[in-house]
């Protein structure tokens, strides 16, 4: 047998999995193959998406399951035993383990950064001298500093409901550094994970470790949102039912889709009318503010002893846990002798706020940037609209009043001062129709958040927007609904408004209430017309649409941006930049064109990190804070209130002024994440040409591929949409171009033809028609047609022989009777295509 002429798959088959039993490894519970480590990148292009090639690691060796400690790269015969040590030392990197092997069947290489199983980096190793688990766990485990006491601490094994779900790799990376931060004696431990990479699940699994092994026995897990525990408690967290409570001091229950689900609450009032908390549960879920803000429930803590909790784990801890002389601190302070777990997407770093100074440096971070790169969360596009007066200024002419009567303070008045010390009525209703135009033109039913300044605010953006949608208010009168934490019914429409199944609400005028713990899946458009200048918060806003929900066609989402917070992708804090930036100019789409601009947008960021979290009611600060100050009213931690003490500042309402969109701008990435600024034809025209140099080259791939589809898919994996290219070229290849004609014009500079033309000639031909029966012929006809009509990718599935007008012609059986069977059809098929491209073989 010649090694060389086996495939990759075989070398594996027949020689190294063997190898890898052979060494001791289980294959069934402490080997993974074809182990995932990237979904592909999802690449945006116009209305279009497609996703790279996902990376697998062809073996990921564990000790036990989702606890890895070496990376197997494998390649063909042809290969040296080294050429998959790159790999293997990327994907081993990814996967926080010491050791990355290579082989290509004849033997291993082995390279080892723990300095502990061999005397040299790498060393090349026979089949049979592949080192066993038990002997690179306790390098793992000297490499990691985990003392030999606590190595049954991180052996304890994950959940597992036997459903086959599994961790990410970020997710197996986050849970194992933090079991062993635990077994090194590490009390303070950070955890940075972007919006939407599964923080809760992560916890979760952190908790069940910890909790099955004895070493936590008692955990409380505290978030900064009602909807946050309730979602916890009844999703991810659901396994630790019966020994797990809520401390809530309110009668409880979560309301989903009408059904009420019913939770276990700690807190009970005594026959005093006292409230008291029942410390026989081992797993407790609860607010800052529920513990400690409002009258009623103040200093509930400190009914448990000091020493009662083993572990805390703090959800959204740049909230209020970050700053030193917050009241949500003093929790945690009196729990100082358990272990503190702080997950946040976006740790603060100020002058008065430190994450970091608390917890230390993170012991994981998975960003977004990251995250997008491998495909888990969505890329975005930011469509950017500048208003006339927001850039300029206004300033009221002398004596000038308000439409109240008040004399307006002589000053020019800009964009920080609108909807906060100014209302301008025009701008919010030009922001509305914007908005309006925006889903008219693209899907009137996709989920909406706008982001205003205040609750004053988002209740006139609702108004504005219920005008302006009439019919669809007709439907359902709540198509528009504001929700924020002063108005009940708003709040209770937002489980339906994150629930795929719900239609509606669609669109969702908030303030803060939906900045944090928001899971809105199949959110397509985050409106902003808030001014942000914090970081954190820009993140965590960014973060109500990163998810990616493929059942309900959610893979990437546009950011509407009215008041310039696309400055702050300029800021080195920022690490997922855009796939576009586009600015409508004045009286264009706001829908972005296929073509980018060439202009960059490179403006400052003006002010760094100014946070700012309690619901202001009308440009005022009405109660609650980022740091925590301040009580929370009856509204128990989420987040807006709509109440204070003292007179709020003069406001001034102003409805005679107009509002005018200027400007345009347009940034792509690429599919490496590098910004472009070039038009869409050139992109494509350089990405082509780096996969065929020469007209021949594409030529011959085209006509060599059994199917054109597939030329198709692997451009588009690079970014090139051909509906979009096509839409773009009307003027000059007509209505319809078929891709290949695109890509001849557009890359080579050849006349193209339409798909029309195309059947035409081929009619003209016969070549085809001549060799086959009537019904044969007739079917050719018809495949023709198809293809005039919908392109070539719509006859190169058989099932087209199911539908109109071939069902007239007979059964999908017959039919392909007629050609002598489905070979037949398909040689037939195939001479057709060739047929249709003959003008072009060189």
């Amino acid at each position: 047998m010649d090694k060389k002429t086996l495939k990759e798959t075989e070398i594996r088959t027949r020689f190294i999995t063997p190898a890898i039993v052979e060494a001791g490894w289980d294959i069934h519970s402490q080997v993974r193959e074809e182990y995932s480590v990237s979904a592909g990148r999802i690449q945006v292009r116009g209305r279009m998406h497609s996703r790279g090639k996902p990376r697998q690691a062809d073996y990921v060796l564990c000790f036990q399951k989702n606890q890895p400690i070496a990376v197997l790269e494998a390649k063909d015969n042809k290969h040296s035993l080294g050429d998959g040590m790159q790999q293997a030392l990327d994907y081993a990197e990814k996967l926080d383990v010491p050791f990355a092997i290579s082989s290509n069947g004849d033997g291993f290489l082995f390279h080892d950064r723990s300095g502990l199983v061999f005397p040299q980096v790498e060393t090349t190793l026979a089949l049979h001298e592949l080192p066993g688990p038990d002997q690179l766990w306790q390098a793992y485990c000297q490499w990691k500093g985990i003392p030999q006491a606590n190595h049954s601490l991180i052996e304890h094994p994950y959940y597992d409901d036997g459903s086959g779900r599994s961790p990410r790799y970020y997710q197996m990376v986050a849970v194992n550094r933090t079991v062993e931060a635990v077994a090194k004696g590490q009390d303070r431990i950070l955890l940075v994970m972007a919006t939407g990479t599964g923080k809760t699940y992560t916890a979760f699994q952190i908790i069940w470790r910890l909790w099955k092994s004895k070493q936590k026995k008692r955990i409380l897990f505290l978030a900064d949102r009602n909807i946050l525990v309730d979602q916890t408690m009844n999703n991810d967290f659901k396994p630790f039912s019966g020994a797990m409570a809520k401390l809530s001091p309110k009668s409880g229950g979560l309301e989903r889709n009408g059904k009420k689900i019913e939770q276990t609450l700690a807190v009970k009032k005594g026959h005093d009318r006292v409230n008291k908390v029942d410390t026989s549960y081992e797993i407790y879920l609860g607010l800052y503010q529920a513990l400690s803000g409002a009258e009623e429930a103040r200093n509930i803590y400190k009914q448990f002893s000091r020493d009662f909790f083993d572990l805390i784990i703090i959800d959204e801890c740049h909230r209020g846990s970050a700053a030193e002389d917050s009241a949500w601190r003093d929790i945690l302070n009196y729990f100082s002798a358990a272990t503190h777990v702080g997950l946040t997407a976006t740790p603060k770093e100020t002058d008065e706020v430190s994450n970091i100074h608390y917890f230390g440096e993170p012991i994981y971070t998975y960003s977004l940037k990251q995250g997008i790169e491998d495909g888990y969360l969505a890329p975005y596009k930011v469509v950017r609209v500048d208003f006339d007066h927001d850039l300029k200024g206004w300033r009221p002419s002398k004596g000038q009043t308000d439409k109240t009567g008040q004399l307006i303070d002589d000053r020019i008045y800009n964009q920080r001062d609108f909807d906060k010390k100014i209302v301008m009525e025009k701008r919010t209703e030009l922001v509305a129709a914007t908005i309006t135009e925006f889903l008219q033109k693209t899907d009137p039913m996709q989920k909406t958040i706008v982001f205003c300044d205040n609750i004053d605010h988002a209740e006139r953006m609702r108004q504005a927007l219920v005008n302006l949608n009439p019919e669809q208010v007709r439907k359902n009168r709540k198509y528009v609904m504001r929700i924020t934490g002063d108005e009940q019914e708003g709040k209770a429409e937002l489980d339906n408004f994150i629930d795929p199944e719900s239609p509606y609400p669609v669109i969702a005028c908030t303030s803060k209430l939906m900045t944090t713990g928001v899971d809105a899946k199949t959110c397509k458009l985050v409106v902003l017309d808030q001014r942000i200048q914090s970081m954190t918060e820009f993140k965590q806003i960014i973060g109500r649409g990163t998810r990616i929900d493929e059942e309900y066609g959610k893979f990437w989402f546009t950011i509407l941006d009215f008041k310039k917070a696309t400055e702050l992708f300029a800021d080195e804090k920022f690490d997922g930049l855009p796939e576009q930036v586009y600015v409508p100019p004045e009286g264009g789409t706001i829908v972005p064109p296929e073509n980018p601009g060439d202009d960059e947008d490179g403006d400052e960021t003006e002010n760094p990190d100014q946070p700012g979290i309690g619901e202001d009611n009308g440009g005022y600060t009405t109660g609650g804070s980022d740091t925590g100050h301040g009580g929370t009213g009856g509204n128990w931690g989420d987040g807006e209130e709509n109440g204070g003490d003292g007179e709020p500042p003069v406001k001034f309402f102003v409805n005679d002024v107009e509002f005018k969109k200027i400007d345009q701008r347009v940034q792509y990435l690429d599919a490496n994440g590098k910004l472009i600024t070039e038009n869409l034809t050139d992109f494509t025209r350089k990405s082509v040409q780096g996969q065929y140099a020469t007209l021949n080259d594409f030529i011959n791939r085209w006509h060599n591929a059994d199917r054109k589809q597939a030329v198709l898919d692997e451009l588009a994996a690079q970014g090139i949409f051909w509906q979009d290219l096509a839409d773009q070229l009307k003027d000059s290849l007509g209505d319809e171009p078929d891709p290949f004609d695109v890509i001849l014009h557009i890359v080579y500079g050849q006349p193209a033809l339409t798909r029309k033309q195309r059947a035409s000639n081929a009619r003209k031909r016969k070549d085809v028609f001549s060799r086959y029966q009537d019904s044969a012929q007739a079917v050719l006809d018809a495949l023709l047609d198809k293809y005039a009509d919908n392109g070539i990718a719509s006859i190169e599935d058989i099932k087209i022989l199911r539908l109109p007008p071939f069902d007239q012609l007979g059964t999908a059986p017959e039919l392909v009777k007629a050609f002598g069977g489905k070979p037949g059809y398909q040689q037939a098929l195939k001479e057709l295509e060739d047929q249709l491209y003959q003008d072009d073989v060189s």
